[in-house]
């Protein structure tokens, strides 16, 4: 009998797909990196030319309040030290680069998953690029026309009742970004069921069974995203909960749409 054993083929095929793996997480990480990588330097770039206009742009931020305001003094802006105008033009400079470079974002997102789709499922990740700007774009100009008109009208009417309120530059970008970019990204939800309704993972059935939980769903994030009042809370949550219900016709179209090609396949193969 050899005193040298022969390698188990089992032992050896089980290291060979460790290594597999290994080189597989590790190139996702290097992908995930350079995807990274090209949307941040679309940031950087889209920051760039922001930055010359970051007064320009703050002032059209500042417009709706100017237009609710019954005085025009009242839309006026105050600081509580020399840095703060500083840093809110900074601000507004990358929130505008963020919709700026939205498009190449949304891009590298796409190029990330690509590789793991299938043909079927890449063609259905294309328009994802195109209509997740798009509807980016269309909640954050809900929210500039519609909801901010409204709702900072009705807060300073509430103001001026029991105060001469004192706004300041900081506090009310901060107020106006977290609702541009809570709406742009509440519009999203048409667009990103339709992607996991083309790739298989979502159905109109999962979405009719949770629609309660979705309407629970959508008065939390009002709460959480917009001022505390009753008619800025209700100007994102009804328009969640119709989006919540264009997500179930789109996921439904989307859903019979595969399900009638898998059956013609099946039955042409049988």
């Amino acid at each position: 009998m050899s005193d040298d054993a022969s390698p188990d083929p089992r032992s050896q095929a089980s290291v060979e797909s460790l290594h597999d793996m290994r080189m597989s997480f590790m190139g996702h990480l290097a992908e995930l990196r350079r995807r990274f990588l090209f949307s941040f330097v679309a940031l950087v770039i889209a920051f760039l030319v922001c930055w010359n206009f970051a007064t320009d742009i703050f002032n059209f931020l500042l417009q709706p309040l100017i237009n609710a305001a019954p005085e025009g003094e009242l839309a006026n802006m105050h600081n509580a030290d020399l840095a703060e105008p500083f840093f809110t033009l900074l601000k507004t400079a990358i929130l505008a680069a963020v919709f700026l470079a939205s498009p190449a974002i949304l891009f590298n997102i796409w190029r990330f998953v690509a590789p793991g789709l299938y043909p079927n499922e890449k063609r259905a990740a294309l328009p994802f690029v195109f209509f997740g700007t798009l509807f980016f774009f269309l909640g954050a100009s809900f929210c500039y026309f519609v909801v901010i008109p409204f709702g900072y009208a009705f807060l300073l009417g509430f103001s001026l009742e029991v105060s001469n309120p004192t706004l300041m530059i900081k506090d009310y970008f901060a107020l106006t970004t977290k609702l541009l970019l809570g709406f742009g990204m509440v519009f999203e939800l048409p667009v990103v069921t339709s992607f996991l309704s083309a790739v298989g993972l979502l159905t109109h059935r999962h979405l009719l069974k949770h629609w309660r939980i979705a309407v629970i769903a959508a008065f939390i994030l009002a709460a959480i995203l917009t001022p505390p009042d009753v008619v800025t809370q209700m100007m994102l949550a009804a328009p969640l909960i119709l989006l919540y219900g264009l997500s179930i016709l789109v996921a439904w179209f989307i859903t019979t749409r595969r399900e009638r090609r898998a059956a013609r396949e099946l039955k042409e193969l049988s």
